[in-house]
């Protein structure tokens, strides 16, 4: 049986970085594109990753890496939350003519960026997308344009999942906001407030997730959709008693994260503008409804919450070895 081949935009990263594995573990070729291509190579030697040279943002770069590929995972997006504006919409363009051109499909880690407080609290794929932010817009305007494309012959898949947790994970709340990398866990600074529930998806079940899918592809429409359940904190404690359960410090102090400091950082910190902007997110329960997932997979992947934390600490080196 010939090996099925996966491009992987945004490996580096930690949905892509996610996928790869999974995908390597199912026996898939995976390629990856990088602008340093060699040096990813000797500083990956073994992984298994097949390095290509270019840039997401050059049309031909990605279309000659997706030559022959089964999927192109876009798990791309621009560092640090700089200039999303000038560069999400061209990279999602460079995917579509890559599977156009060569018939792969499109698998997109989704968020809930897209939806506004009238859909709250219950998402569902059908649920209005009327965003109250700039992020939001453009994440609206990307699967917009893949339903779009769906109707010239070029298929998608969208998986939205909550707050990313996981190993080697560099851009999230739980690594930049909660926990500090490289230190061991001796306080956590929570972003909402008890008694509000909040959602969280370990990477690794998004990636098995998503591969379960893609494995069922005879049943998936040219453009489809799925909400993934992951971790639920009903009344935003129960992730930070599992971090203090694993960190070996239960009842820990828990800090408020200063909500406060934003508005006079964002001027000067791109950052602290963007998690401004979505901090309504920490401020009501809103759920994602997996129904539609479980319909077709029968159960979701989901690994036990104590187990995924004790990967994502070590992996971000928090626990004491």
């Amino acid at each position: 049986m010939k090996q099925q081949i996966a491009l992987v935009l945004g490996a580096t990263g930690g949905i892509g970085g996610a996928m790869a594995k999974t995908l390597m573990q199912r026996g898939w070729q995976v390629r990856a594109l990088h602008r340093r291509a060699d040096q990813m190579a000797a500083a990956s030697r073994g992984s298994g990753i097949v390095w290509r040279q270019g840039d997401a943002m050059q049309e031909q770069d990605v279309v000659a890496a997706a030559a022959g590929a089964a999927i192109i995972v876009h798990g791309v997006n621009p560092p640090g939350y700089r200039n999303w504006a000038q560069l999400v919409m061209p990279m999602i363009e460079n995917s579509i003519a890559a599977a156009r051109a060569s018939g792969a499909r499109i698998i997109l880690p989704g968020t809930v960026y897209n939806y506004g407080t009238d859909a709250f609290p219950d998402l569902r794929e059908t649920s209005p997308q009327n965003p109250s932010t700039r992020k939001g817009a453009i994440r609206v305007q990307m699967e917009r344009r893949l339903r779009q494309a769906a109707q010239d012959g070029v298929r998608s898949l969208v998986v939205r999942a909550g707050d990313f947790f996981g190993p080697h994970l560099a851009n999230s709340w739980f690594s930049q906001g909660m926990v500090k990398p490289g230190r061991p866990v001796t306080a956590v600074t929570y972003p909402g407030q008890r008694g509000i529930g909040h959602q969280w998806a370990y990477l690794p079940d998004m990636a098995e997730t998503m591969m379960q899918l893609i494995e069922r592809e005879q049943s998936l429409a040219a453009f489809d959709t799925f909400h993934m359940n992951g971790h639920w904190d009903a009344d935003g404690t129960e992730m930070v008693a599992a971090i203090g359960r694993v960190a070996g410090q239960p009842g820990m102090k828990v800090k408020r994260f200063p909500w406060w400091l934003l508005p006079l950082a964002s001027p000067f910190v791109t950052v602290f503008r963007e998690l401004r902007e979505v901090s309504y997110l920490w401020r009501q329960p809103l759920r994602l409804d997996n129904r539609r997932l479980l319909q077709l997979l029968g159960s979701e992947p989901h690994t036990e919450l104590d187990v995924a934390l004790e990967a994502t600490l070590a992996g971000m080196g928090c626990l004491k070895k």
